[in-house]
């Protein structure tokens, strides 16, 4: 009993064994899910940005392959490549040869065959020259001539196949005579023009020189050459000859005097 009378209830405490327990988390995430989930994320990041590189590497070679395949179906730029690849495209050839052992090169064989059927042609002077209104007559069957996918009549080189020609001509005169106009000219006729056209043109004033030595001993011979060569655009049809006004003062003989022609680009090429 307490003072004043007063009585004091004791402070009874219950402590409940069975009681379930409820854990309360904290708001807060712990340290590795949070260093997960930047990881996740740049993962991401960096999948992202390596599928845009690689559309970009397919975009630049799918424009590098279009502007390729346009260049090819362009006959200057084939002729271009064709002159520049020529030698790679050998050693290319020889290799797939020794390494698949076949014979069989579909990409190339369109190219040598078209090269294998290009038109040329070359004559020597003839042992009569003299043809009529000054036209140069040559040796076309015999010595040093060939004619292919070409021909020749009367002292003119017919065209066969229309294209870009390297054409050349070479005469050898006396002039020891007297003084001479020389005029040697590459001609061309077409069904296109009436009149023969001029396509290159050799003109000098040749004098009688005194005699020397070297004269002397080749018996009083005052030699002069002219030469003449260009590229020009053919047709099939055409007909090429030369001209010399003073054709009766002309050095016969196979090396003296030379014409020729070989087409160098033709018009259409086959794919």
């Amino acid at each position: 009993m307490a003072e004043g009378g007063v009585g004091t209830c004791p402070q009874v405490f219950v402590v409940d064994s069975q009681a379930n327990y409820v854990s309360v988390h904290s708001g807060k995430k712990p340290r590795w899910a949070r260093v997960g989930q930047r990881f996740l994320l740049l993962m991401v990041g960096l999948a992202l940005f390596g599928l845009v590189v690689e559309g970009c590497f397919i975009y630049s070679l799918y424009k590098k392959t279009q502007e390729f395949s346009l260049c090819k179906s362009h006959p200057l730029c084939q002729n271009m490549s064709n002159s520049q690849t020529s030698g790679q495209q050998g050693g290319t050839i020889m290799s797939q040869v020794g390494s698949k052992e076949s014979n069989e090169i579909p990409t190339v064989r369109p190219h040598l065959e078209q090269v294998q059927q290009r038109p040329f042609a070359q004559l020597i002077g003839s042992n009569n020259p003299k043809g009529l209104d000054n036209v140069v007559q040559w040796e076309h069957k015999n010595g040093e001539t060939i004619t292919y996918n070409m021909g020749y009549e009367n002292g003119r080189l017919l065209v066969e196949k229309d294209g870009y020609y390297y054409l050349y001509s070479k005469v050898t005169l006396d002039v020891a005579e007297e003084c001479l106009l020389i005029q040697h000219m590459v001609m061309k006729d077409t069904t296109a023009y009436d009149e023969s056209i001029e396509l290159m043109q050799s003109k000098s004033i040749r004098c009688r020189t005194q005699k020397t030595l070297t004269a002397k001993a080749s018996g009083g011979e005052d030699l002069w050459n002219s030469f003449l060569a260009g590229i020009f655009h053919l047709r099939s049809g055409d007909k090429i000859f030369v001209t010399l006004n003073k054709i009766d003062k002309i050095r016969t003989g196979p090396a003296e005097n030379l014409m020729g022609a070989f087409m160098i680009f033709p018009d259409n090429i086959q794919q």
